[in-house]
């Protein structure tokens, strides 16, 4: 189980073996998780150390993202500390640059490394797992990087929710009425998880906020759907998309099929369909591409970008390396021919299945193979609303809503972290909601710096 000497180098203590973890996503949580109660007795001889190089010192539970930028959730209950989770592992903040798997390496910044001017530092490993999950997938529409807004991480969650209050305050206080319809025209794009789930949560959001607004009417707002297919939550059976598509559209929201972004230039999003939505909020939600940081590795790729892995989740060719959830192409052993869903629900079980084929590679154990026949899809579409898939069987509704937060709390990684959701579940179902707008905080040294501006150099009362 221990790394052996190299040769030529004279009898001494044998080092612990490494196991590199790059990501701090599902995957990359989740097998460090179950490494580290697998191999605890190791670890705790110094035979073994685990160690996980991630850009956040946190772990974000994206389910539950629209739920904290409609403020059901405190955001800080949607993300998971990492070094009191994995408390047995050596925790690296940092990015991975490359990789190069025959001298058992990566390449790594940190914050140290880029406050020291050093560039890049190298970590050696003898057993690799390379779970950088994915990056937003863009298209070139002209104007999107200008005007559109991500739904991937916690900040732009609280950001857009900050946003679209904005929206709200500044269409009650302009007399402009083209001013008025941008800023109460909402539009996403992509009629995904992110996209449908998002938009459910945030109109239902702002429609309880108007109450408060005087000249505000919930019918003044337009909330517009642009997916490209033909129907939405792919996932999902087909007729609980249509489902979802009329219980929308009785919402007031504007669903558009087979529709695409064509531009969006001076706040106007110009549709394929020929329509011209003058609006201040484009919300970009069509899927996910292969991090970039696939390409910098020696490792093989299949057409997609993704890692070539076997069903026992180890990279096909390349022994010590592993991957799973997103960043892999695991084959679906129930749907031959066919790779497993890049989704949660795979991630999360891939990710226990991994700890434990490590570890059994390590001790010299036989690995298994991951197979999941039944997946249960669920999407929130508003507080009490929902559509679910479970084995076969479609649910709407109450019923699908109840299932969505019974599944993600049983998802959400420590007693601890589960008590605190439920418990900001339990009190905003008996109290109503806080819509405020916290926007300096992304902003915090905006009101300093222009206090410290406005102080002459030479003036007295600015002295200390």
């Amino acid at each position: 189980m221990k790394a052996a000497n190299a040769p030529g180098t004279p009898p001494g203590p044998t080092p612990a073996v490494r196991v590199l973890v790059i990501g701090g996503g599902y995957v990359g949580t989740y097998t460090a998780l179950r490494l580290q109660r697998n191999l605890a007795a190791s670890i705790a001889r110094g035979e073994t150390e685990i160690v996980l190089v991630t850009p956040d010192p946190y772990m974000t539970y994206r389910p539950l993202l629209p739920e904290a930028a409609a403020g059901s959730i405190d955001p800080r209950h949607v993300v998971v500390p990492l070094r009191r989770l994995l408390d047995r592992c050596r925790v690296v903040i940092g990015e991975a640059h490359a990789v190069d798997h025959a001298k058992r390496t990566a390449t790594v910044s940190t914050l140290a490394t880029a406050d020291e001017g050093t560039g890049t530092t190298t970590i050696a490993y003898d057993e690799l797992v390379l779970a950088p999950g994915t990056v937003s997938r863009t298209l070139p529409v002209p104007g999107l990087a200008e005007h559109g807004i991500g739904f991937r991480t916690l900040e732009e969650a609280i950001g857009l929710r900050n946003h679209v209050i904005e929206q709200l305050d500044l269409a009650s206080s302009t007399r402009d009425p083209e001013l008025r319809a941008a800023a109460l025209t909402f539009v996403f794009v992509g009629g995904g998880y992110a996209g449908v789930e998002a938009l459910a949560e945030l109109e239902d959001m702002a429609r309880y906020a108007v109450r408060h607004y005087h000249n505000v009417r919930p019918e003044d707002m337009r909330w517009v759907l642009v997916e490209a297919a033909d129907r939405v939550l792919a996932d999902v059976a087909p007729d609980l998309g249509a489902y979802t598509v009329s219980e929308l559209r009785r919402r007031g929201v504007d669903v558009r099929l087979n529709t695409r972004l064509a531009r969006c230039t001076d706040r106007v999003a110009h549709l394929s369909d020929g329509s011209r939505l003058p609006t201040r909020t484009l919300v970009w939600t069509t899927g996910t591409a292969p991090h970039p940081l696939l390409t910098a590795t020696d490792l093989p790729l299949t057409d997609t970008g993704r890692l070539a892995c076997t069903a026992r989740l180890a990279v096909d060719g390349a022994p010590h390396a592993w991957g799973a959830g997103d960043a892999a192409a695991v084959p679906d052993l129930t749907r031959p021919g066919e790779h497993t869903a890049p989704h949660a629900q795979h991630a999360l079980r891939q990710a226990r299945l991994l700890g434990d084929n490590i570890a059994a590679a390590l001790e010299g154990r036989p690995l298994k193979d991951y197979v999941h026949r039944s997946a249960t899809c669920v999407a929130s579409l508003g507080l009490h609303k929902g559509v679910a898939h479970v084995r076969g069987r479609p649910v709407k509704g109450y019923p699908a809503w109840f299932l969505h937060r019974v599944r993600h709390l049983r998802g959400v990684p420590t007693v601890r972290r589960k008590v605190r959701v439920l418990a900001e579940w339990t009190l905003a179902g008996l109290f109503s909601r806080e819509i405020v707008s916290l926007g300096s905080l992304e902003h915090p040294r905006a009101a300093f710096e222009q206090a410290a501006g406005d102080t002459a150099p030479d003036d007295p009362k600015g002295s200390t």
